[in-house]
């Protein structure tokens, strides 16, 4: 009842308002929600939360913690640390939040966000509009201060700055880890986003590995419990550069990776784009990188996951979790405890 209640506002009012202004007003409404016990307890009611899976289903771990379900939310959505606990009492299992950058930036210049409701998919050129990691890790260590907020499981999805040149680039990545490490469950190495010049450049194999080494240092100055690295990688690699990815990361002893980010192959504007068009090459990438991971590295599958079944193909294509944004955006408060409900015995 509250999906369609919120299918029908979205066609009818929600569609017609700028997409910035309403991803702002309606994070803002979700982190108000999940400041207070009560309204915590009753989204938990009402909409249902991510639960540990079944006996006969498989638990995944980052790291230490075991992920009470097989859905998080993509980072994207919140930037910058304000509404885990909303997100979670939603039916989130898990929640990435940035991209966070060193410094704090204002993005590009807007209009930066667009819907495209017809195929199901945001096009965005945000540029890692955030307040800095300075700012995350107070909010995370607030959030870490209650029993409630040490229970979520939180990703920091980290970036370079705008401005940073490419020969500093790794600086940035050490200086965010070493911020926001102690106050997350693990951290994501973003060099894939379409809309910071030059960044996807950083995936090649010769630039990515110092930025993964100062990111696990950074990691290492930010607290004595080795921190799950993570690195997220572009659908638009080509299929011998995304195993060259797979192979660093297991090389260097990363926890996992992320794939994919949003994509540029395509041909409704400038930015990049999520939702339901990237979901064949999120599971040609998904599958790929599966062939070249180890069994104790963890693969975050994102990219059109709509429903349930998107899901459990990107499960079958070999991934451990998923991650979503675009589908919540269209589907309403109701859809990840859905998802993460009819993926619990998996």
């Amino acid at each position: 009842m509250i999906g369609f209640v919120y299918r029908l506002l979205f066609r009818t009012l929600i569609r017609h308002t700028d997409p910035e202004a309403a991803h702002h007003h309606g994070l803002s409404a979700i982190a108000l929600a999940g400041s207070a016990l009560p309204t915590r307890r009753l989204m938990r009611s009402v909409l249902g939360h991510a639960r540990t899976p079944e006996p006969h289903g498989r638990q995944v771990r980052i790291g230490p913690r075991i992920v009470p379900g097989r859905l998080g939310l993509a980072a994207g959505m919140d930037k910058d640390a304000q509404a885990v606990l909303g997100l979670t009492a939603m039916g989130f299992a898990f929640v990435e939040v940035g991209t966070i950058t060193a410094l704090p930036q204002p993005g590009n210049d807007e209009p930066r966000l667009w819907r495209l409701p017809e195929a199901g998919a945001l096009r965005n050129r945000m540029g890692f509009n955030n307040g800095g990691a300075q700012a995350a890790a107070e909010r995370l260590k607030a959030l870490r201060s209650t029993p409630e907020g040490r229970a979520a499981i939180v990703g920091a999805n980290i970036g370079k700055n705008k401005m940073t040149p490419e020969h500093l680039a790794a600086e940035d990545y050490r200086m965010c880890a070493r911020m926001l490490a102690k106050w997350v469950d693990f951290v994501v190495v973003n060099v894939s986003s379409p809309n910071t010049p030059g960044l996807r450049d950083l995936q090649s194999v010769d630039h990515l590995r110092p930025i993964l080494e100062a990111a696990r240092l950074g990691c290492e100055e930010s607290c004595t419990r080795r921190i799950p690295l993570l690195v997220k990688i572009s659908p638009d690699l080509a299929d011998e550069d995304v195993v060259a990815v797979a192979e660093l990361a297991r090389e260097l002893g990363l926890e996992g990776i992320v794939a994919t980010n949003t994509t540029t192959a395509h041909d409704m504007g400038e930015g990049g784009l999520s939702g339901r068009p990237l979901k064949e090459r999120a599971l040609e990438v998904v599958r790929l990188v599966a062939r070249h991971m180890d069994d104790d590295q963890v693969l975050i599958g994102v990219g059109g996951i709509s429903d349930q079944e998107d899901a459990l193909d990107m499960l079958e294509a070999g991934a451990d979790l998923v991650e979503a944004f675009t589908a919540f955006v269209y589907e309403g408060p109701s859809w990840p405890g859905r998802i993460n409900r009819a993926l619990a015995a998996y």
